[in-house]
Order: structure tokens, then sequence, then C-alpha cells
């Protein structure tokens, strides 16, 4: 990926820089400056992430019910949909580096604030916050590193896979781990939330403009992209679209009360329960892999394929009655699929799918179409969990649904990406 440090060209806002102003940034700096974007995905990973594991314990505190208990474990996804298109707008007027900056720290005031929620009402409003920061990060992250890894982007968005998925592997660990020590659910909130602020602080100094601001239309100079609608909502985004809410319900969903499943239907401990939701985050970590296939071979086909097999994992982990062991198994690969293919494919796929110079709107909308209706995913699995109990609900949300997204993709023409004028046109 360090090609791209070869390649003097720097997106500026509007009104910001003169034209032919145009910033070199070093090796050791994009490393660096990578590095710390990653550190803050990874972190912004285990803000989300801390709450399911540490949700029974919570609901027990505040008397929720599991209906409750389902919405506030994904309900910062709808801060998170809320942030996307605005965010769009904003990456394609101000600097990048700017959104990052302050949408780190919202969440990490928000991921701050849910330990003093009084009630169902505030926790609420403090994850929501939370979540808006994360999705305008969300967006600013990957319309800057979609621009500077232009042509290797499945690649880069996987390398931001992997820190996203250490931190949902490490999150529940710490989390319990310091409410067992501390004797309360309130540590891990206050400790994470500061991380953010340092990352913050050590990004205002050492993220360098010429790593956030890069402009993806003039390293692409030498296509033409005629052949590709004029629209950033064309048929390849909008059906790419429906895929991104599909999978977002059904991985969210699961995501969110998969510790609950765990402890109150196989009677697995909270530590049990853990492990299990840290080999999600293991599982996720293979991003590098499905990124990096996922820039040479046909996209839609690879997603495709994934959802497939969360499907078919789907149906291992709600009606085998598994042990700890193949439980274990299960997740890591709903992790593989889940957050290590679909995640970073079909975002580089939705940038894939507009003109270079719409990548800041084609972020925003992944953000909005993944994150927005994944939001209620956690209080339409309980409402699923009461009326059918949990096999059931399981096969509905997370074996159903991800068969749906399936059929969404089969409208994706490929042959209309902005990198297939170099290829065979699929």
């Amino acid at each position: 990926m360090t090609h791209a440090a070869q390649v003097d060209t720097t997106a500026v806002p509007a009104g910001e820089t003169p034209e032919g102003s145009r910033p070199t940034i070093s090796r050791p700096m994009i490393g660096v400056g990578f590095l710390l974007i990653v550190l803050s995905y990874m972190v912004n990973a285990m803000d989300r992430q801390v709450f399911p594991p540490l949700l029974p314990n919570i609901r027990e505190e505040y008397g929720f019910s599991l209906e409750q208990g389902g919405l506030l474990a994904t309900n910062f996804t709808l801060g998170m949909a809320l942030a996307g298109l605005p965010a769009g707008y904003l990456l394609d007027r101000f600097r990048r580096k700017t959104v990052l900056l302050v949408s780190i720290v919202i969440y990490s005031l928000g991921t701050m604030a849910t330990p003093l929620a009084t009630g169902f009402a505030d926790m609420t409003l403090y994850r929501v916050v939370s979540g808006f920061g994360e999705g305008m990060q969300s967006a600013a992250i990957f319309a800057a590193i979609g621009a500077f890894f232009a042509q290797r982007r499945g690649l880069a968005f996987g390398v931001i896979g992997v820190g996203y998925s250490i931190g949902v592997f490490i999150a529940p660990l710490i989390g319990v781990g310091l409410m067992s020590m501390h004797g309360t659910w309130h540590s891990p909130f206050y400790l994470f939330g500061a991380a953010g602020l340092l990352i913050a602080t050590a990004s205002l100094f050492l993220v360098k403009t010429g790593l956030t601001e890069h402009s993806v239309e003039k390293v692409a100079s030498t296509g033409t992209y005629e052949y590709m609608p004029d629209s950033a909502y064309n048929r390849n985004t909008i059906a790419l679209a429906v895929h991104a809410v599909i999978s977002g319900v059904a991985l969210y969903g699961f995501l969110g009360l998969y510790p609950t499943f765990l402890i109150t239907s196989l009677n697995y401990t909270p530590g049990q329960a853990a492990l299990a939701m840290s080999l999600l985050g293991f599982g996720g970590m293979t991003a590098v892999f499905g990124g990096w296939l996922g820039d040479r071979v046909n996209q839609r086909n690879l997603l495709m394929l994934s959802l497939l097999a969360v499907s078919a994992i789907s149906v291992c982990i709600y009606t085998t009655h598994a042990t700890v062991g193949m439980q274990c198994l299960f997740a890591f690969l709903m992790g593989a699929f889940g957050l290590g293919f679909i995640y970073p494919n079909t975002n580089s796929a939705m940038q894939r799918a507009v003109r270079p110079g719409q990548i800041g709107r084609a972020s925003g909308f992944f953000v909005t179409s993944y994150y927005g209706p994944a939001a209620f995913s956690g209080l339409l699995f309980a409402a699923l969990v009461d009326s059918f109990g949990w096999s059931q609900a399981g096969l509905l949300q997370v074996t159903v649904l991800p068969l749906l997204g399936v059929v969404a993709l089969a409208f994706v023409r490929t042959s209309q990406f902005n990198n297939a004028a170099g290829q065979a046109l699929r």
C-alpha cells in the first residue's frame, strides 16, 4: 500500500488551499498516521462491544426488560446512521482530519457518560450520542483511506477491519475483567472513553493532512468514468445499500444479544460468554485477507458467498446446543465472514460504485444504510425471542435475512465499478 506515497496529490476542500499547493508526506508519517487511525477505530469497536457482555449486569441494576436491553445493545447504531449522510456532506466540503478528530471526541464523551445514566431514557441518549461520533468517524476514516489507497482500497479497509476486530476481541475480556475486579460495570466505559480522548490528542499532531486529504480524482486521473452513472445514488449503490441494511440488521441483532443468548439459554458463565464474544473479534481479523481478496475477485460474488456462510453458521449456533469449544469456533467463523468479509467489501464496493469525486457521499450512504435499521435489530431480535424462543428467533433474523441480501446483490453490476476500467469487465 505504500506505493501511494509516491503520488504527490492532496485533495483540498474548496477555498482552503490554492491549486498547486500539494504537500507531500513521508512514508514513516504515513505509517504513523495510518497506525493511529487504526488504533482510533479499535477504540471505536471497544466502545461499541463492551456493552453486550455487560448487559446482563446492566439489566439487573436498572431493571430493564429483555426488549429494553436489546434496544440499548444496538441503538448506538441509530446515532451512526444519523451521522452518515451529514458526515458525507461535511467530508465533501471540509477537511477529513477535522471531521475525524471531532468524531473521536464525541463518541469518547458519550461512552464516558453511559455509567452516569439514571434510567433508560438518558442511557439511550448517551448511547446514541456515542454512535453519532462513531458514525462520523467511520465515514471520515473510510473516505480518507479509500482515497489515499485508491488502487488497494479493499486491502486497506481490511487492515482497518483488523483494528476493529482487535477491539471486538479485547473489549469483552477487559470489560468483564474490570467489572469483576472493581465490582461494577462502570469502569470499562471510563477507561475506553479516556483512551479515545488520548488518541484524538495524538492524532491532532501525528496524523498529517497529506494522508487524510488525498484526492482520489487525481490519483485515478488516467481513468475515464463515462461508463458509470452520474449520480452517487444509482442502481449499484442502491442494491448495495439494501444488502447493507439486511446485513446490519442480521449481524448487529446477533452481536447485541449473543452473550445474553449464551448466558440465559445455554447457561454459560459471563466469562465463557465473553470468551465466545472475543472469538468473534478474532475471526474478524481475517479482514486483511477478506479485503485483499475483494480487490482481486468479483466482489459481488464474494459478498454472496459470505452471506450464505453466515446463514449456515447461524443454523449451527442456534440449533446444535454446542459445547463451549464449538460455540467459540462458530463465533470465530461468524466474525470471519461477518466482520472480515462482509463489512470491508460492502464498504469498498459502495465506494467503487460511484465516481471518484463522490466517495464522501458513498461513505456516508454506506454508514446510514448499514447502521440505521441495525439500531432496532436488538429490539427486533428480543421481540422474536419472546414470541418464538431463541432458536427460531436466531433462524429468522440471522439465517433467513442474509438470504435476502443475496437476492439484493444479484442486481449489482461490477462492470460499472470505478475500478473496472483496468480489468476485464465482469
